[in-house]
């Protein structure tokens, strides 16, 4: 069909990480194994929460929502990466890329609004512990996450709109393994001035703006714990804030790294390690590093552990 000069493009076609044939059957492997792991760690992590009365705290609620989100990430992703491993076709519909494209941007979104809502109730907690069961009332905490979800479905649906409003020249070949947002505007045949501004200043709201409340958090928080003399509360709000700044690293780190590093070392094979890092690298690890570092977690995994046991 023709629309003007142009073909109507009706799906595209997924590059993948890598167009070696040798290398597809094992990255299937390697990456079926950390979609394995993110799906048990973040379920796991789920129902451990929702279980265990004692993890029925602030904190834990957005952790639950955090894992949750991880959980969606990955199931948005993996699944058609793997598939496209082991095709001779790597195809996904417009529609279905109009899809991955939303989820994926919605959901990246509400990652980075979560990890700052958990900074801020961090700060709460070790700087204002005797506020911090009004502050963070549930209510509250109810109307964090909305917010973070609403922020994140509207924007996902303002770039996606914007998107697949343009033209699209014969090329639909996407030089990436899911659909993102640049890779599929450089095959638009249309002026993708306005989407490009829009992206950059959304990127730069949400991104930045979650830095400096994550910062800002953090320095007042190690003004306060420097000033603990307990050592086992010294420990604790270590053990709580060293098991978010791990995962506030690895998120921010590979957005800041795609998003913001300059023109001249731009590349998209770098761009495809980066997302695979902070798209299922991250989901996978998330999980990990709050069951390790965390002492609560780690009981509650064990009275888990020890019941299941008992009644096998």
């Amino acid at each position: 069909m023709e629309e003007g000069n142009h073909s109507v493009v009706t799906e595209f076609i997924l590059s993948g990480l890598t167009d070696r044939p040798e290398l597809q059957v094992p990255l299937f492997v390697l990456f079926l194994l950390i979609y394995g792991v993110t799906m048990v760690g973040n379920g796991g992590m789920i129902l451990l929460i929702t279980t265990d009365p004692q993890l029925h705290t602030p904190m834990y609620f957005f952790l639950w929502n955090l894992s949750l989100c991880d959980l969606c990430y990955s199931t948005l992703i993996a699944p058609k990466m793997l598939q496209n491993f082991l095709a001779e076709r790597k195809s996904i519909s417009r529609t279905e890329c109009a899809v991955q494209m939303y989820f994926a941007t919605c959901f990246g979104d509400i990652e980075c609004f979560l990890l700052a809502v958990m900074a801020y109730d961090r700060y709460v907690a070790i700087c204002k512990p005797l506020l911090y069961t009004v502050t963070m009332s549930r209510p509250r905490c109810n109307l964090l996450v909305a917010g973070a979800c609403a922020a994140g479905l509207v924007d996902a649906m303002i770039h996606t709109c914007l998107t697949f409003r343009l033209s699209f020249c014969s090329s639909n070949v996407v030089n990436h393994f899911f659909c993102d947002i640049p890779p599929v505007l450089v095959l638009s045949c249309s002026d993708t001035r306005i989407n490009e501004v829009v992206l950059f200043a959304s990127t730069c709201f949400i991104t930045l703006n979650g830095a400096v409340t994550i910062l800002l958090s953090y320095v007042y928080i190690f003004s306060t714990i420097l000033r603990i003399r307990s050592t086992e509360g010294l420990h604790k709000a270590f053990s709580t804030c060293t098991c978010h700044l791990t995962a506030v690293v690895l998120l921010y780190g590979a957005v800041l790294y795609m998003y913001f590093r300059p023109t001249s070392s731009y590349s998209m094979e770098t761009d495809k390690i980066a997302s695979v890092f902070y798209m299922l690298g991250s989901p996978m690890l998330n999980p990990l590093i709050y069951s390790l570092r965390n002492t609560e977690v780690k009981v509650a995994l064990r009275k888990a552990m020890n019941k299941f046991l008992t009644h096998t």
